[in-house]
């Protein structure tokens, strides 16, 4: 009797444990009870949508044609390149941007089986289904870093040039000495270490770590302050003002579990190669892949961008004194790193 009842209460105990752990469906763009569909969008060949939002000169018109990845908790409405260049220099430059929402993003389809290697492939299908030619740019904020990277491993045949911008760093990557990686992890929060171990080791574990309220969850999710450098703090004062309402909360309207969870899963889980193996994409200088960081950055340890930017000579290492997380929001910034791709130079 007493071994039933036990057995019933375990399975009962396990039951209500997989429930716990299981993120909500999420609530797909333009089906019923879901956000409307208002965005520009491509289908792609495996059925699911794409949305994207284009910037600077037409694409008829341009000279460059560039694809920007936005970063964790953003949106296709963050491009803080293009849009932030003086019309003259857009002209100027004959510069278009494209920038999407990646899956389970803002109007994004999920994709459930997202891989590093599927989002490489989104962005050439991007550009093919917009038109962008043979060859074209793309930039990776943060989080997007990720792409760039995928990018620079699946397709660098369709690249014209690539800019890492505060990439966020995988810290199991094999290449990384154990030493630093392990003195750059530490520099985090306690609470983001926790975060990040779970997504290594325990990705199923996600969506229940970052809603549970036993511990603290992600700090970066939570925006909290310690993460952000005086000058990021300035940043996001300003950006609070001029961000527009109708685009608040649109990067997760969709689920929490398919945009940051899935990102925090693939960014932080194992990957499917590791970048500091990765060859030249552009041995006859045709052009240039650029990395910049702000020295004082406290989301993404500079330490090891510096030691990236040594182990890969062919990267055209940007470092800007003084800067934080959110450096391209700082007056002439965007400028500085649309000039450096397009001239295939950086600013050491």
């Amino acid at each position: 009797m007493y071994r039933e009842i036990t057995l019933l209460l375990l399975i009962g105990l396990v039951a209500w444990a997989y429930q716990a752990i299981q993120p909500p469906p999420p609530k797909i763009c333009g089906s019923p009870g879901g956000p409307p569909i208002t965005a520009n969008r491509i289908k792609l060949r495996d059925g699911r949508h794409l949305a994207y939002k284009e910037h600077g000169v037409s694409k008829d018109m341009a000279k460059h044609k560039l694809i920007f990845v936005h970063g964790f908790s953003s949106s296709r409405h963050d491009e803080p390149l293009v849009t932030q260049l003086s019309p003259e220099v857009v002209e100027e430059l004959g510069i278009y941007s494209v920038s999407f929402d990646k899956p389970g993003y803002g109007e994004s389809d999920p994709h459930p089986n997202r891989t590093m290697k599927s989002l490489a492939l989104d962005i050439e299908e991007l550009a093919d289904q917009l038109g962008l030619g043979s060859k074209f740019y793309v930039v990776g904020y943060s989080m997007g870093g990720l792409a760039v990277w995928s990018c620079l491993k699946y397709i660098p045949h369709r690249l014209a040039g690539a800019t890492l911008m505060a990439p966020v760093i995988n810290y199991w990557w094999p290449g990384l000495p154990a030493n630093l990686s392990k003195e750059a992890y530490n520099l985090q929060l306690p609470q983001d270490q926790w975060a990040l171990r779970v997504a290594h080791h325990m990705p199923f574990l996600v969506y229940w770590w970052n809603t549970q309220k036993l511990f603290p969850a992600s700090g970066v999710i939570s925006f909290r302050p310690e993460n952000f450098s005086p000058q990021d703090l300035q940043f996001l004062q300003k950006l609070a003002h001029k961000r527009n309402q109708m685009v608040e909360g649109v990067a997760t309207q969709q689920g929490v579990f398919e945009s940051l969870h899935r990102d925090m899963r693939i960014g932080f889980g194992k990957w499917e190669f590791d970048p500091l193996d990765l060859d030249n994409p552009f041995p006859n200088n045709e052009g240039s892949v650029q990395l910049w960081m702000g020295e004082e950055d406290r989301l993404v340890p500079v330490t090891l961008q510096r030691y990236i930017a040594k182990r890969l000579a062919w990267i055209k290492y940007n470092e800007v004194a003084g800067a934080g997380h959110l450096f391209a929001y700082a007056d002439g910034m965007s400028e500085a790193i649309v000039r450096a791709l397009l001239d295939g130079h950086g600013h050491k």
